[in-house]
């Protein structure tokens, strides 16, 4: 991951391969939103050719021009923060960083001269810039034209102050917990299947003063956890529950935090199509946020206490796989019918959320892969939350705080009904219209009466797109930045 400083020098005297001021579009032609930060003759300059050299300011946009000797920087980027009425807020200010740091691969060294007044706009351009400044090379080389620059300079008046100082330690410790997700997401599930996701939660915490426990298939079956054993039974790969714990010596709040981990969903029996498994790699995604939400908790000494479940499992078709109309029995107790295969995330997440829960937490959190109702309902941007009325709220401020787009999803009680079972305690799927609900009702009926909330990322979790502001193709670590925030929300209860 690049290196991000702050710095107190001129943008013009920066010794750096390119320097990036923000432009927006303007009535007579894009308008520099810093006039301080290029001399005037290179402004002019700009200004003259800006129709010439397609500048037009527009969000996401970057143009590089030769600096002509007007400053240190060989190289000028002009990035687009789109129309703007008054000050820039923080998602704005974190994606013109990242559409930067993206975009200007091939250098060792870049300037961001944006906006960077306070703490909160120091840590919003930080933050967008060592989120986009992102490669995967666990396959593959890099060509050198395709790759983010090593350093990073941030030019603020606030360079020495403490709080600017700790904005930056904060925005290293986040982007590198998503960088790790997005790692994992976007490994081969040859090569990430349930105990090498458990060797690797075991990698991150090693050196920090998070405690792992992890219980293989042995255990699972002699716990009660009948839906890992029954998800993960039709692979030659068998599951793995990981218990992880951040316990500051006084917490003032505990929080759980329980992810969905399936390292390759086929649907089981209930086979998906071809095309609908080439991504099913990211079906892990919520075990990895949780497992480097914690990591990044403790990274920074969170005074609360949070608990880390993942629930991994590998979802095939074999002689031994679990059956439509199997009836399984899980972690405390309740039976489930299982009448489609491919419905298996929620029955991992109910013996995690049920283990959890027992530790008689605050409140308890899972996030998942759920549905595929999520993107029908809100597309490949926006996640849900459904849950406990106050987590929920919770989760969305905490969202609205870190630049993540979550959406408040209701519980309609009158779902409940088409979960019902002729021969146990729950089906496992229920009615197809509004079935991300219906999958929140399922997911409700193993807290209890613990506060608690169910974040769908189904479609944010992995970009089958464009890349786009901080977000490469592939893994997006989405839900990280949601999680810590929500965490530092209870810190302060």
């Amino acid at each position: 991951m690049a290196t991000l400083t702050l710095t107190l020098k001129d943008p013009a005297r920066i010794a750096v391969d390119v320097l990036v001021v923000a432009v927006a579009p303007g009535t007579g032609g894009p308008r520099l939103l810093d006039d301080d930060a290029l001399p005037s003759e290179l402004r002019s300059l700009l200004a003259r050719g800006a129709r010439g050299l397609g500048i037009t300011g527009e969000t996401g946009t970057v143009h590089r021009v030769p600096s002509a000797g007007h400053v240190a920087a060989p190289v000028i980027a002009l990035v687009g923060v789109g129309e703007q009425s008054g000050a820039l807020d923080h998602e704005t200010l974190r994606r013109a960083a990242g559409s930067a740091t993206r975009q200007l691969t091939g250098v060792r060294s870049i300037g961001l001269a944006l906006p960077a007044k306070d703490a909160e706009q120091v840590a919003a351009v930080a933050e967008g810039a060592l989120l986009g400044a992102y490669e995967y090379t666990r396959y593959r080389e890099t060509p050198e034209t395709d790759r983010p620059a090593e350093t990073i300079e941030l030019v603020t008046a606030r360079a020495r102050d403490n709080a600017a100082k700790r904005a930056v330690a904060r925005a290293t410790v986040l982007a590198d917990a998503v960088h790790r997700v997005r790692d994992l997401v976007n490994a081969s599930p040859l090569d990430l299947f349930p105990a090498a996701f458990a060797d690797a939660a075991r990698a991150a915490v090693k050196g920090t003063k998070v405690k792992v426990n992890v219980l293989d298939e042995k255990a699972l079956a002699a716990g009660g956890y009948g839906g890992l054993v029954a998800v993960g039974q039709g692979s030659s790969r068998p599951p793995r529950l990981v218990k992880l714990t951040w316990a500051p010596s006084r917490p003032v709040q505990s929080v759980a935090l329980v992810g969905k981990g399936i390292t390759f969903d086929s649907g089981g029996l209930s086979i998906k199509p071809a095309k609908g498994m080439e991504t099913m790699k990211s079906d892990m995604a919520g075990a990895a946020a949780v497992l480097h939400t914690v990591v990044a908790a403790a990274a920074l000494e969170l005074p609360v206490k949070v608990t880390g479940w993942l629930c991994l499992a590998e979802n095939m078709p074999s002689g031994t796989a679990q059956r439509p109309s199997d009836v399984i029995t899980q972690r405390g107790g309740t039976t489930v019918e299982v009448l489609n295969t491919d419905a298996e995330g929620r029955l991992v997440l109910a013996d995690g959320l049920v283990a959890a829960c027992e530790e008689k937490p605050d409140a308890v959190v899972d996030i998942a892969t759920l549905t595929g109702a999520q993107m029908v309902a809100l597309g490949s941007r926006v996640s849900a939350v459904m849950g406990s009325e106050d987590v929920r709220g919770a989760v969305v401020e905490a969202a609205g705080r870190s630049g993540e787009q979550f959406w408040p999803m209701p519980l309609p009680t009158e779902l409940r009904a088409s979960l019902k079972s002729q021969v146990a305690d729950l089906a496992n799927i229920g009615d197809r219209f509004g079935g991300m609900l219906v999958a929140g009702l399922f997911l409700q009926e193993f807290v209890g009466s613990t506060p608690w909330a169910h974040l769908d990322i189904a479609g944010p979790s992995f970009n089958e797109g464009g890349a786009h502001d901080y977000t490469p193709v592939g893994g997006t670590g989405v839900g990280v930045r949601t999680l810590l925030q929500l965490l530092e929300s209870y810190a302060t209860r």
